[in-house]
């Protein structure tokens, strides 16, 4: 793993942190993606200790903001020869319904627009560092969401779950649509449920509310280490190479319920997604110059 550079997003905590420094461990150079400064540089530094391996970067970046995500890219594209693995890890569930600074359900946006807008933008990078892989983090609660295309950003109706349930579903819908659109081109996309595991995920960025619940059910969840195991295994292991577009937990491929087969939402969940994070723009000036 020494050559070969690993992007996590979320890394500064939880499945994120546990994922980054098992790939520290194995000498890969490692860029970690967080949105807190503070608590990233903390992460690093504690990931360069126990690992022993320096090449540990950070760089700050938040997954409400387009614009972030936007400029990350373009950094790191001129910044690094090649991208092997990328890891979506980032992700937020809210109790109650708030909006990304681009106007859009929080949830829906963090966890499925930014790393849809993300992978696109380092798509390129990763075709020139073939063989290369992308893992997305889902969830099994994909099975209790459905993709309401009248009502994506959830203005409507706000039921907690099955809003994070929805962009949970976007995450393995993504990944269908994704393996089939680069199919023969040395980059795989796979993704997982990781199980049920300790981290902040349900804690409230702003208000705090949620730790006395996350505290009190900690020991009936797995670690983050344990929970980042199927990340870690997709990433590395020679047991899924050329592998793509399918779905894991606890390591072993599983079949999903049948809405995630459904290739006419795939299809119309990456129109409408590539509208609402402006690819659709790029991809009308590049038509026109032809």
């Amino acid at each position: 793993m020494k050559k070969k550079i690993m992007l996590v997003t979320g890394a500064n905590s939880g499945i994120g942190q546990a994922t980054a420094l098992e790939f520290a461990k194995q000498n890969a150079h490692v860029v970690m993606l967080c949105r807190n400064e503070e608590k990233g540089r903390i992460a690093q530094q504690q990931i360069i200790e126990e690992s022993g391996n320096n090449n540990i970067d950070l760089h700050i970046c938040d997954f409400s903001n387009l614009d972030d995500v936007r400029k990350f890219a373009s950094i790191f594209n001129k910044t690094y020869d090649h991208l092997h693995v990328l890891v979506n890890n980032a992700a937020v569930i809210t109790t109650k319904r708030q909006e990304t600074k681009d106007g859009y359900e929080l949830q829906f946006g963090v966890n499925h627009l930014a790393p849809f807008l993300l992978t696109n933008l380092l798509l390129d990078k990763m075709k020139e560092s073939v063989p290369a892989r992308i893992i997305n983090v889902s969830s099994g609660a994909y099975k209790v969401g459905n993709i309401a295309f009248d009502d994506l950003q959830s203005q409507k109706k706000y039921k907690t779950f099955k809003v994070y349930g929805q962009s949970k579903l976007a995450n393995i819908l993504f990944t269908y649509e994704l393996a089939r659109r680069l199919e023969g081109s040395g980059v795989t996309v796979n993704c997982l449920h990781p199980g049920a595991v300790s981290t902040n995920l349900g804690v409230d960025r702003k208000t705090g509310f949620g730790k006395t619940i996350v505290r009190m059910l900690k020991p009936f969840f797995q670690t983050p280490t344990e929970g980042a195991r199927t990340s870690i295994y997709l990433a590395t292991s020679d047991e899924v190479k050329g592998i793509s577009g399918k779905y894991f937990v606890h390591q072993k491929e599983e079949t999903t319920h049948k809405k995630t087969h459904n290739k006419e939402i795939a299809a119309k969940l990456w129109v409408v997604s590539e509208k609402l994070v402006g690819l659709d723009n790029n991809r009308t000036k590049q038509e026109n110059s032809l």
